[in-house]
C-alpha cells in the first residue's frame, strides 16, 4: 500500500498539528484523510481494560462515530483498539496514530484491524517511515501521544490506572488547549484511579457521548437538544424483559436468566435473537450489554 508523505499543514485534516508544539515536520500515513472539516475526538485509556472499561469505551466510540464524529486512537492493544473497532461497527471514520516506520504497524495483532480502518475510509499516521534511520525507544510513544491529542478537538480517557502513560495524553491535549474528559471510575479500581484523579484536577466527567457532544458540537445533537432515555422494546416480552435488564445494570448472563424467570430454553433463544438484531452484544465471559 502507498505511503503518503506530506506536511501537516497541507491537509485540513492534519493542519492542527502544524500549531503544536514541537510539531511533526511531516505526517506519513496509510488510507484516506478526511477532506473536510469536522468534529475529532480522540479516545484512550489502559492496555487491559476492565469489562467496565469495555463497556463505556464502546458505547462511548460508537454513539459519538455514529453522529459523525471522527474517532482517534493509538492503535494500541486495549482501550485503543476498542474505540477503532467500536467507530466501524458505527458505520464511521477513524485514524490511528502510531509509532511505528510506515508501513510497519504494531502490535502485529492490530493489523487486520488497520486494514479495516483503512477500507473504511479512514488512516494510519505516522511521523515516520521505512527510511528515517529513526531510534525508537520508550520516549518514541510519549511522542506520539502529543499527536493524538493534537489532532482532536478533545480528548477522552475511559479507563486508566495511577501511573498509566494514557495520562500523558492528557498532558498534552491540555497544554494544546483541548478539551479533557474523563469517565468515573469506580474508586476502589487501580484501573480507574488515573481517571478519578484527573476528575479531582479538575477534568470534566461524562457518562455518555452526548455529554461530549453538548460541550464541543451541539449542532450534532438533534435539534440541540440532549435526548431523553427511552425504554427498550424487544420482538417479544422474553427480549424486552432482557433488555430493560441490562439496561438496568445486570450484565451477567445467570443473573440475567434468574432475573428474568425465564426457562432455560426461552432465555437462550431470546439472548440470540437479541444478539442477532443488533441490539445487545457480548463482552465475554457471558457479559452483556446493550448496543
Amino acid at each position: 500500500m502507498k505511503i503518503n508523505k506530506i506536511l501537516p499543514a497541507n491537509s485540513v485534516f492534519t493542519e492542527k498539528l502544524s500549531l503544536i508544539d514541537n510539531a511533526p515536520e511531516y505526517i506519513n500515513y496509510l488510507g484516506e484523510l478526511p477532506e473536510s472539516v469536522t468534529t475529532v475526538v480522540a479516545i484512550v485509556g489502559t492496555r487491559k481494560p476492565s469489562r467496565y472499561g469495555i463497556e463505556v469505551t464502546s458505547r462511548i466510540a460508537y454513539d459519538l462515530a455514529k453522529s459523525g464524529v471522527i474517532i482517534v486512537s493509538g492503535l494500541a492493544l486495549g482501550v485503543d483498539a476498542l474505540a477503532h473497532q467500536a467507530a466501524l461497527d458505527a458505520g464511521g471514520i477513524t485514524i490511528g496514530v502510531v509509532m511505528d516506520e510506515l508501513p510497519d504497524i504494531s502490535p502485529k495483532t492490530n493489523v487486520p484491524l488497520a486494514k479495516r480502518m483503512i477500507d473504511s475510509g479512514g488512516a494510519v499516521i505516522s511521523e515516520w517511515s521505512k527510511g528515517d534511520n529513526t531510534t525508537f525507544n520508550r520516549a518514541s510513544f510519549l511522542k506520539r501521544n502529543r499527536l493524538v491529542s493534537g489532532l482532536a478537538d478533545a480528548v477522552i480517557i475511559t479507563e486508566a490506572a495511577a501511573k498509566s502513560g494514557t495520562l500523558n495524553t492528557a498532558s498534552h491535549a491540555l497544554s494544546q488547549g483541548r478539551e479533557v474528559f474523563v469517565v468515573p471510575g469506580n474508586i476502589t479500581s487501580p484501573l480507574s484511579e488515573g481517571c478519578n484523579n484527573l476528575l479531582k484536577q479538575g477534568a470534566t466527567p461524562i457518562t455518555c457521548a452526548q455529554d461530549v457532544l453538548e460541550v464541543i458540537a451541539p449542532n450534532l445533537l438533534p435539534s440541540n437538544k440532549r435526548k431523553q432515555p427511552s425504554l427498550l422494546f424487544g420482538d417479544t416480552p422474553a427480549e424486552t424483559t432482557i433488555l430493560q435488564l441490562i439496561a438496568s445494570g445486570v450484565r451477567d448472563g445467570e443473573v440475567l436468566q434468574q432475573q428474568s424467570k425465564l426457562s432455560a430454553a426461552e432465555f437462550s433463544t431470546a439472548l440470540t435473537m437479541l444478539e442477532i438484531n443488533g441490539l445487545i452484544k457480548p463482552l465475554g465471559a457471558n457479559q452483556w450489554t446493550i448496543r
